[in-house]
């Protein structure tokens, strides 16, 4: 009895630590696409950085605060409707993204000539690593954890909702600043959530789960 407790112990620890090591890496390609390609043209990366935008314009608000202020807000949120595991999931993959994005911008930076190029390239590194956080049941941050809530509750992929809550945020920002982010900052969002669509539906088998474990108790 005892042997079986251990050897469950050991592969809830193992799917865990795949759990989260996939949230890191997740993380840092989300950071990666941000540092390199996103933000140093300017290009919101989602409805966050969105509402980071206008709380600085509207109330002066630094936008360090303002992004913190956001994210802590939506992370209330991830713990009352998804749980204590995509809380922690999501403050992991916040404080990965932060730090990836500021060592991207100060090593890697290599910007292109062309701005569409950056763009094609971000918005893809951008879904992938959103896609993997999600596959693990976590957000991005932001507005994704309102897109996983509905996501969740409607049985639907994520990428949907998370297109058109960001795409109505980045037109609201269009309207009270500046029109020029609109267009690329949409486009973004659309080649980047067709990229979670696609991979989050992606197929991969798995050899253990949790419900695999309960004929061992037996």
């Amino acid at each position: 009895m005892n042997n079986y407790l251990n050897h469950d112990s050991f592969v809830v620890f193992r799917i865990l630590l795949r759990k989260y090591l996939l949230v890191i890496a997740g993380s840092m390609i989300q950071g990666f696409a941000m540092g390199v390609f996103l933000f140093p043209n300017s290009i919101p990366s989602g409805g966050a950085g969105g509402i980071t935008v206008l709380l600085n314009y509207i109330f002066h608000i630094p936008a360090s605060l303002a992004l913190w202020l956001v994210n802590a807000s939506m992370l209330v949120v991830a713990f009352r409707y998804l749980g204590s595991a995509s809380t922690v999931g999501t403050l992991i993959g916040i404080t990965v993204t932060s730090l990836s994005v500021q060592f991207f911008e100060s090593n890697l930076y290599m910007p292109s000539p062309n701005v569409w190029i950056d763009l094609f390239i971000g918005s893809f590194f951008l879904g992938v690593g959103v896609a993997i956080l999600m596959r693990q049941g976590v957000s991005q941050g932001g507005i994704g954890i309102i897109a996983l809530i509905i996501a969740k509750s409607r049985r639907i992929n994520p990428g949907k909702p998370l297109f058109w809550i960001n795409g109505s945020i980045f037109i609201i920002t269009g309207y009270i600043i500046d029109w020029k982010i609109v267009i690329q900052a949409i486009f973004c969002q659309w080649m980047s959530t067709q990229i979670v669509d696609w991979l989050y539906s992606l197929h991969i088998p798995r050899k253990t789960s949790f419900s695999a474990l309960g004929w061992r108790r037996r």
